[in-house]
């Protein structure tokens, strides 16, 4: 600091946990601009002070796995991401992007995009630009967007298959000499824009609007290195894979075993990291051990790949203002159009709340019902006993599974959700993979999946349940989890640390205030869409870039955030 000069910011008493895993220390904060430019004592003034007194200071949380690349054209504050300490995000996940595109296939990855990740068709046409071809040129309408998190965004597999291949790129044919050629040019105009890498999906339950599975599901490993070796050549770039694990394995885990092998050999052949989603099924309840194992045979081969995994269990969504698991009756189809008030009244009709329940029972799904959980009114739970489940409930009242579902719904006029885990099942195995030192904490998708996950509150309830109730983590290793650890992969220099030259993007949290009300149901998308937002408490103040961004949970309507160029 110059002699005299004033800070722009100061945070001061709070417990600075740095985001390096170093033991927490009292110290005050002092910035000025975009960077951090004190720790320690402050002696200067400053123009803005924020009383950290009793608080953590952090910095602020690198979210890694988010779909937003739609939604940050109409929603420059990113919820729910803004509500849980998120000041850095990353696009462009799972080969899914909205670049590079000719100007004729725009509205098939609009469609795309509806399909897999289920953010709404018309939304997307509607609220985006589209004056763009290239991914460079994309980055370029993202740099130029309001915004109040910082932003990096991945070049996709599927668009690169759909602008060099057309049709071609859905099938199992591998591409031509003059294919691999142009995605490759591609991957070079990402990465010479600043892109922070390129994503691919090879999971057969990522389709296209006919059903088929989407470009690059089938790509031949050679497809995959050549493109990764665009990356190598640019010394620069995390290769993101939603990859084929468990899907038609044999009791041997072979096919698991190659794909995790392929990833491997990126990380060997070009210095690069790569980094894949997993999770935990009861169907395969070894898999997740299987591929940890896999990738500790491939760590002592020299290749160290990054599984990422969420805190929870990723689950769809049910309830009387949204989805319910009874759409398929006239009756209840009838409910969707209606406001949640109207769907209530119905409900209270003695006639029509009959139809409703014998529609139900007729048309119940074939789902485990011991495995759809309430989800709760006040606190959101999402560690469940079998007591908690749907058909614990219609037993103790000896009702049926759409009998206890329209009483529920009644009693608590719509507010109770029902939250059905269908990967991540069992909370044991999320605790045996969180404990894994390879794992990358990750898959919030926020921005996707609008209308049946919310999953963007991953970073709340990873330090209230995990950190703070649990204590399987210490709150500074905790906090390396969300900040450091994921920035680090992603090559994002001085984010996610608190340090003398570092970018000022900060968090003051109260961590035994931290709390996350249940989902709510809204509608705020273009076009009037519907999606389920979840708010996060014990946020006092987050800061991007020098600038105070949120205040006590709301909006400051300052958006400092900026483009995140590899």
């Amino acid at each position: 600091m110059v002699p005299g000069m004033t800070l722009d910011l100061a945070i001061t008493g709070g417990t600075v946990v740095d985001g390096t895993g170093r033991p927490g220390f009292r110290a005050d904060v002092g910035v000025c601009g975009d960077r951090v430019v004190t720790v320690g004592e402050l002696d200067e003034t400053a123009t803005r002070t924020i009383d950290a007194e009793g608080r953590i200071v952090t910095p602020g949380f690198v979210d890694v796995h988010t779909h937003l690349d739609a939604q940050l054209g109409w929603d420059p504050v990113a919820t729910s991401s803004c509500w849980h300490g998120v000041t850095s995000v990353v696009l462009g996940n799972c080969g899914v992007t909205f670049a590079p595109c000719k100007p004729e296939d725009r509205e098939y990855l609009a469609e795309m995009m509806q399909s897999v990740e289920d953010i709404p068709r018309d939304s997307i046409l509607e609220g985006l630009s589209w004056d763009w071809e290239t991914y460079g040129e994309y980055l370029g309408e993202i740099d130029r967007l309001p915004k109040g998190l910082n932003v990096g965004g991945m070049v996709g597999h599927c668009a690169l298959r759909q602008y060099a291949m057309g049709e071609r790129g859905l099938s199992k044919d591998a591409p031509t000499a003059d294919d691999l050629k142009i995605m490759c040019e591609q991957v070079d105009d990402a990465m010479r824009a600043g892109a922070l890498g390129f994503s691919t999906s090879r999971t057969r339950l990522h389709r296209v609007p006919d059903g088929r599975p989407v470009p690059g599901t089938y790509a031949p490993t050679s497809e995959m290195l050549a493109l990764a070796d665009v990356l190598g050549r640019h010394g620069r770039g995390v290769v993101e894979v939603a990859p084929r694990l468990g899907e038609g394995e044999s009791d041997d885990y072979e096919r698991s075993r190659e794909e995790v092998a392929w990833m491997a050999d990126i990380v060997r052949r070009t210095g690069r990291p790569v980094t894949f989603g997993m999770s935990q099924v009861n169907v395969r309840p070894e898999l997740h051990r299987k591929v940890l194992a896999f990738v500790d045979d491939e760590a002592a081969r020299g290749a160290q790949l990054r599984p990422q995994t969420t805190a929870r269990g990723i689950a769809l969504i049910f309830g009387l203002p949204a989805r319910t698991f009874f759409d398929r009756a006239a009756s209840w189809a009838a409910l969707q159009p209606l406001s949640l008030d109207a769907r209530l009244a119905v409900l209270d009709d003695d006639a029509r709340r009959e139809e409703l329940i014998r529609d139900a029972d007729a048309n119940t799904p074939p789902l485990d019902f011991r495995g759809v959980y309430l989800l709760g009114t006040d606190d959101a739970r999402y560690a469940y006993t079998e007591a908690d489940s749907l058909a614990a409930h219609a037993e103790a009242a000896g009702e049926s599974i759409g009998a206890a579902f329209v009483r529920i719904s009644r009693e608590s006029r719509g507010r109770m959700l029902f939250n059905y885990p269908f990967l991540n099942q069992r909370m044991d195995a999320v605790d045996e993979m969180l404990g894994h030192p390879a794992i990358l904490l990750g898959l919030g998708d926020s921005g996707a999946h609008v209308g049946l996950i919310m999953d963007a509150s991953l970073p709340t309830f990873f330090l209230s349940f995990w950190v703070r109730d649990r204590a399987k983590f210490t709150l500074e290793e905790g906090v390396r989890r969300l900040t450091s650890d994921t920035a680090g992969v992603f090559g994002l220099q001085d984010r996610g640390v608190i340090r003398e030259g570092a970018f000022a993007d900060l968090n003051v949290i109260d961590v035994d205030a931290l709390r996350l009300p249940p989902p709510e149901y809204v509608h705020d998308f273009p076009g009037g869409a519907g999606r389920y937002v979840q708010r996060g408490e014990g946020y006092e103040a987050t800061v991007v870039n020098g600038r105070v961004f949120m205040s006590g949970g709301e909006p400051t309507g300052d958006l400092a955030g900026v483009l995140l160029r590899s």
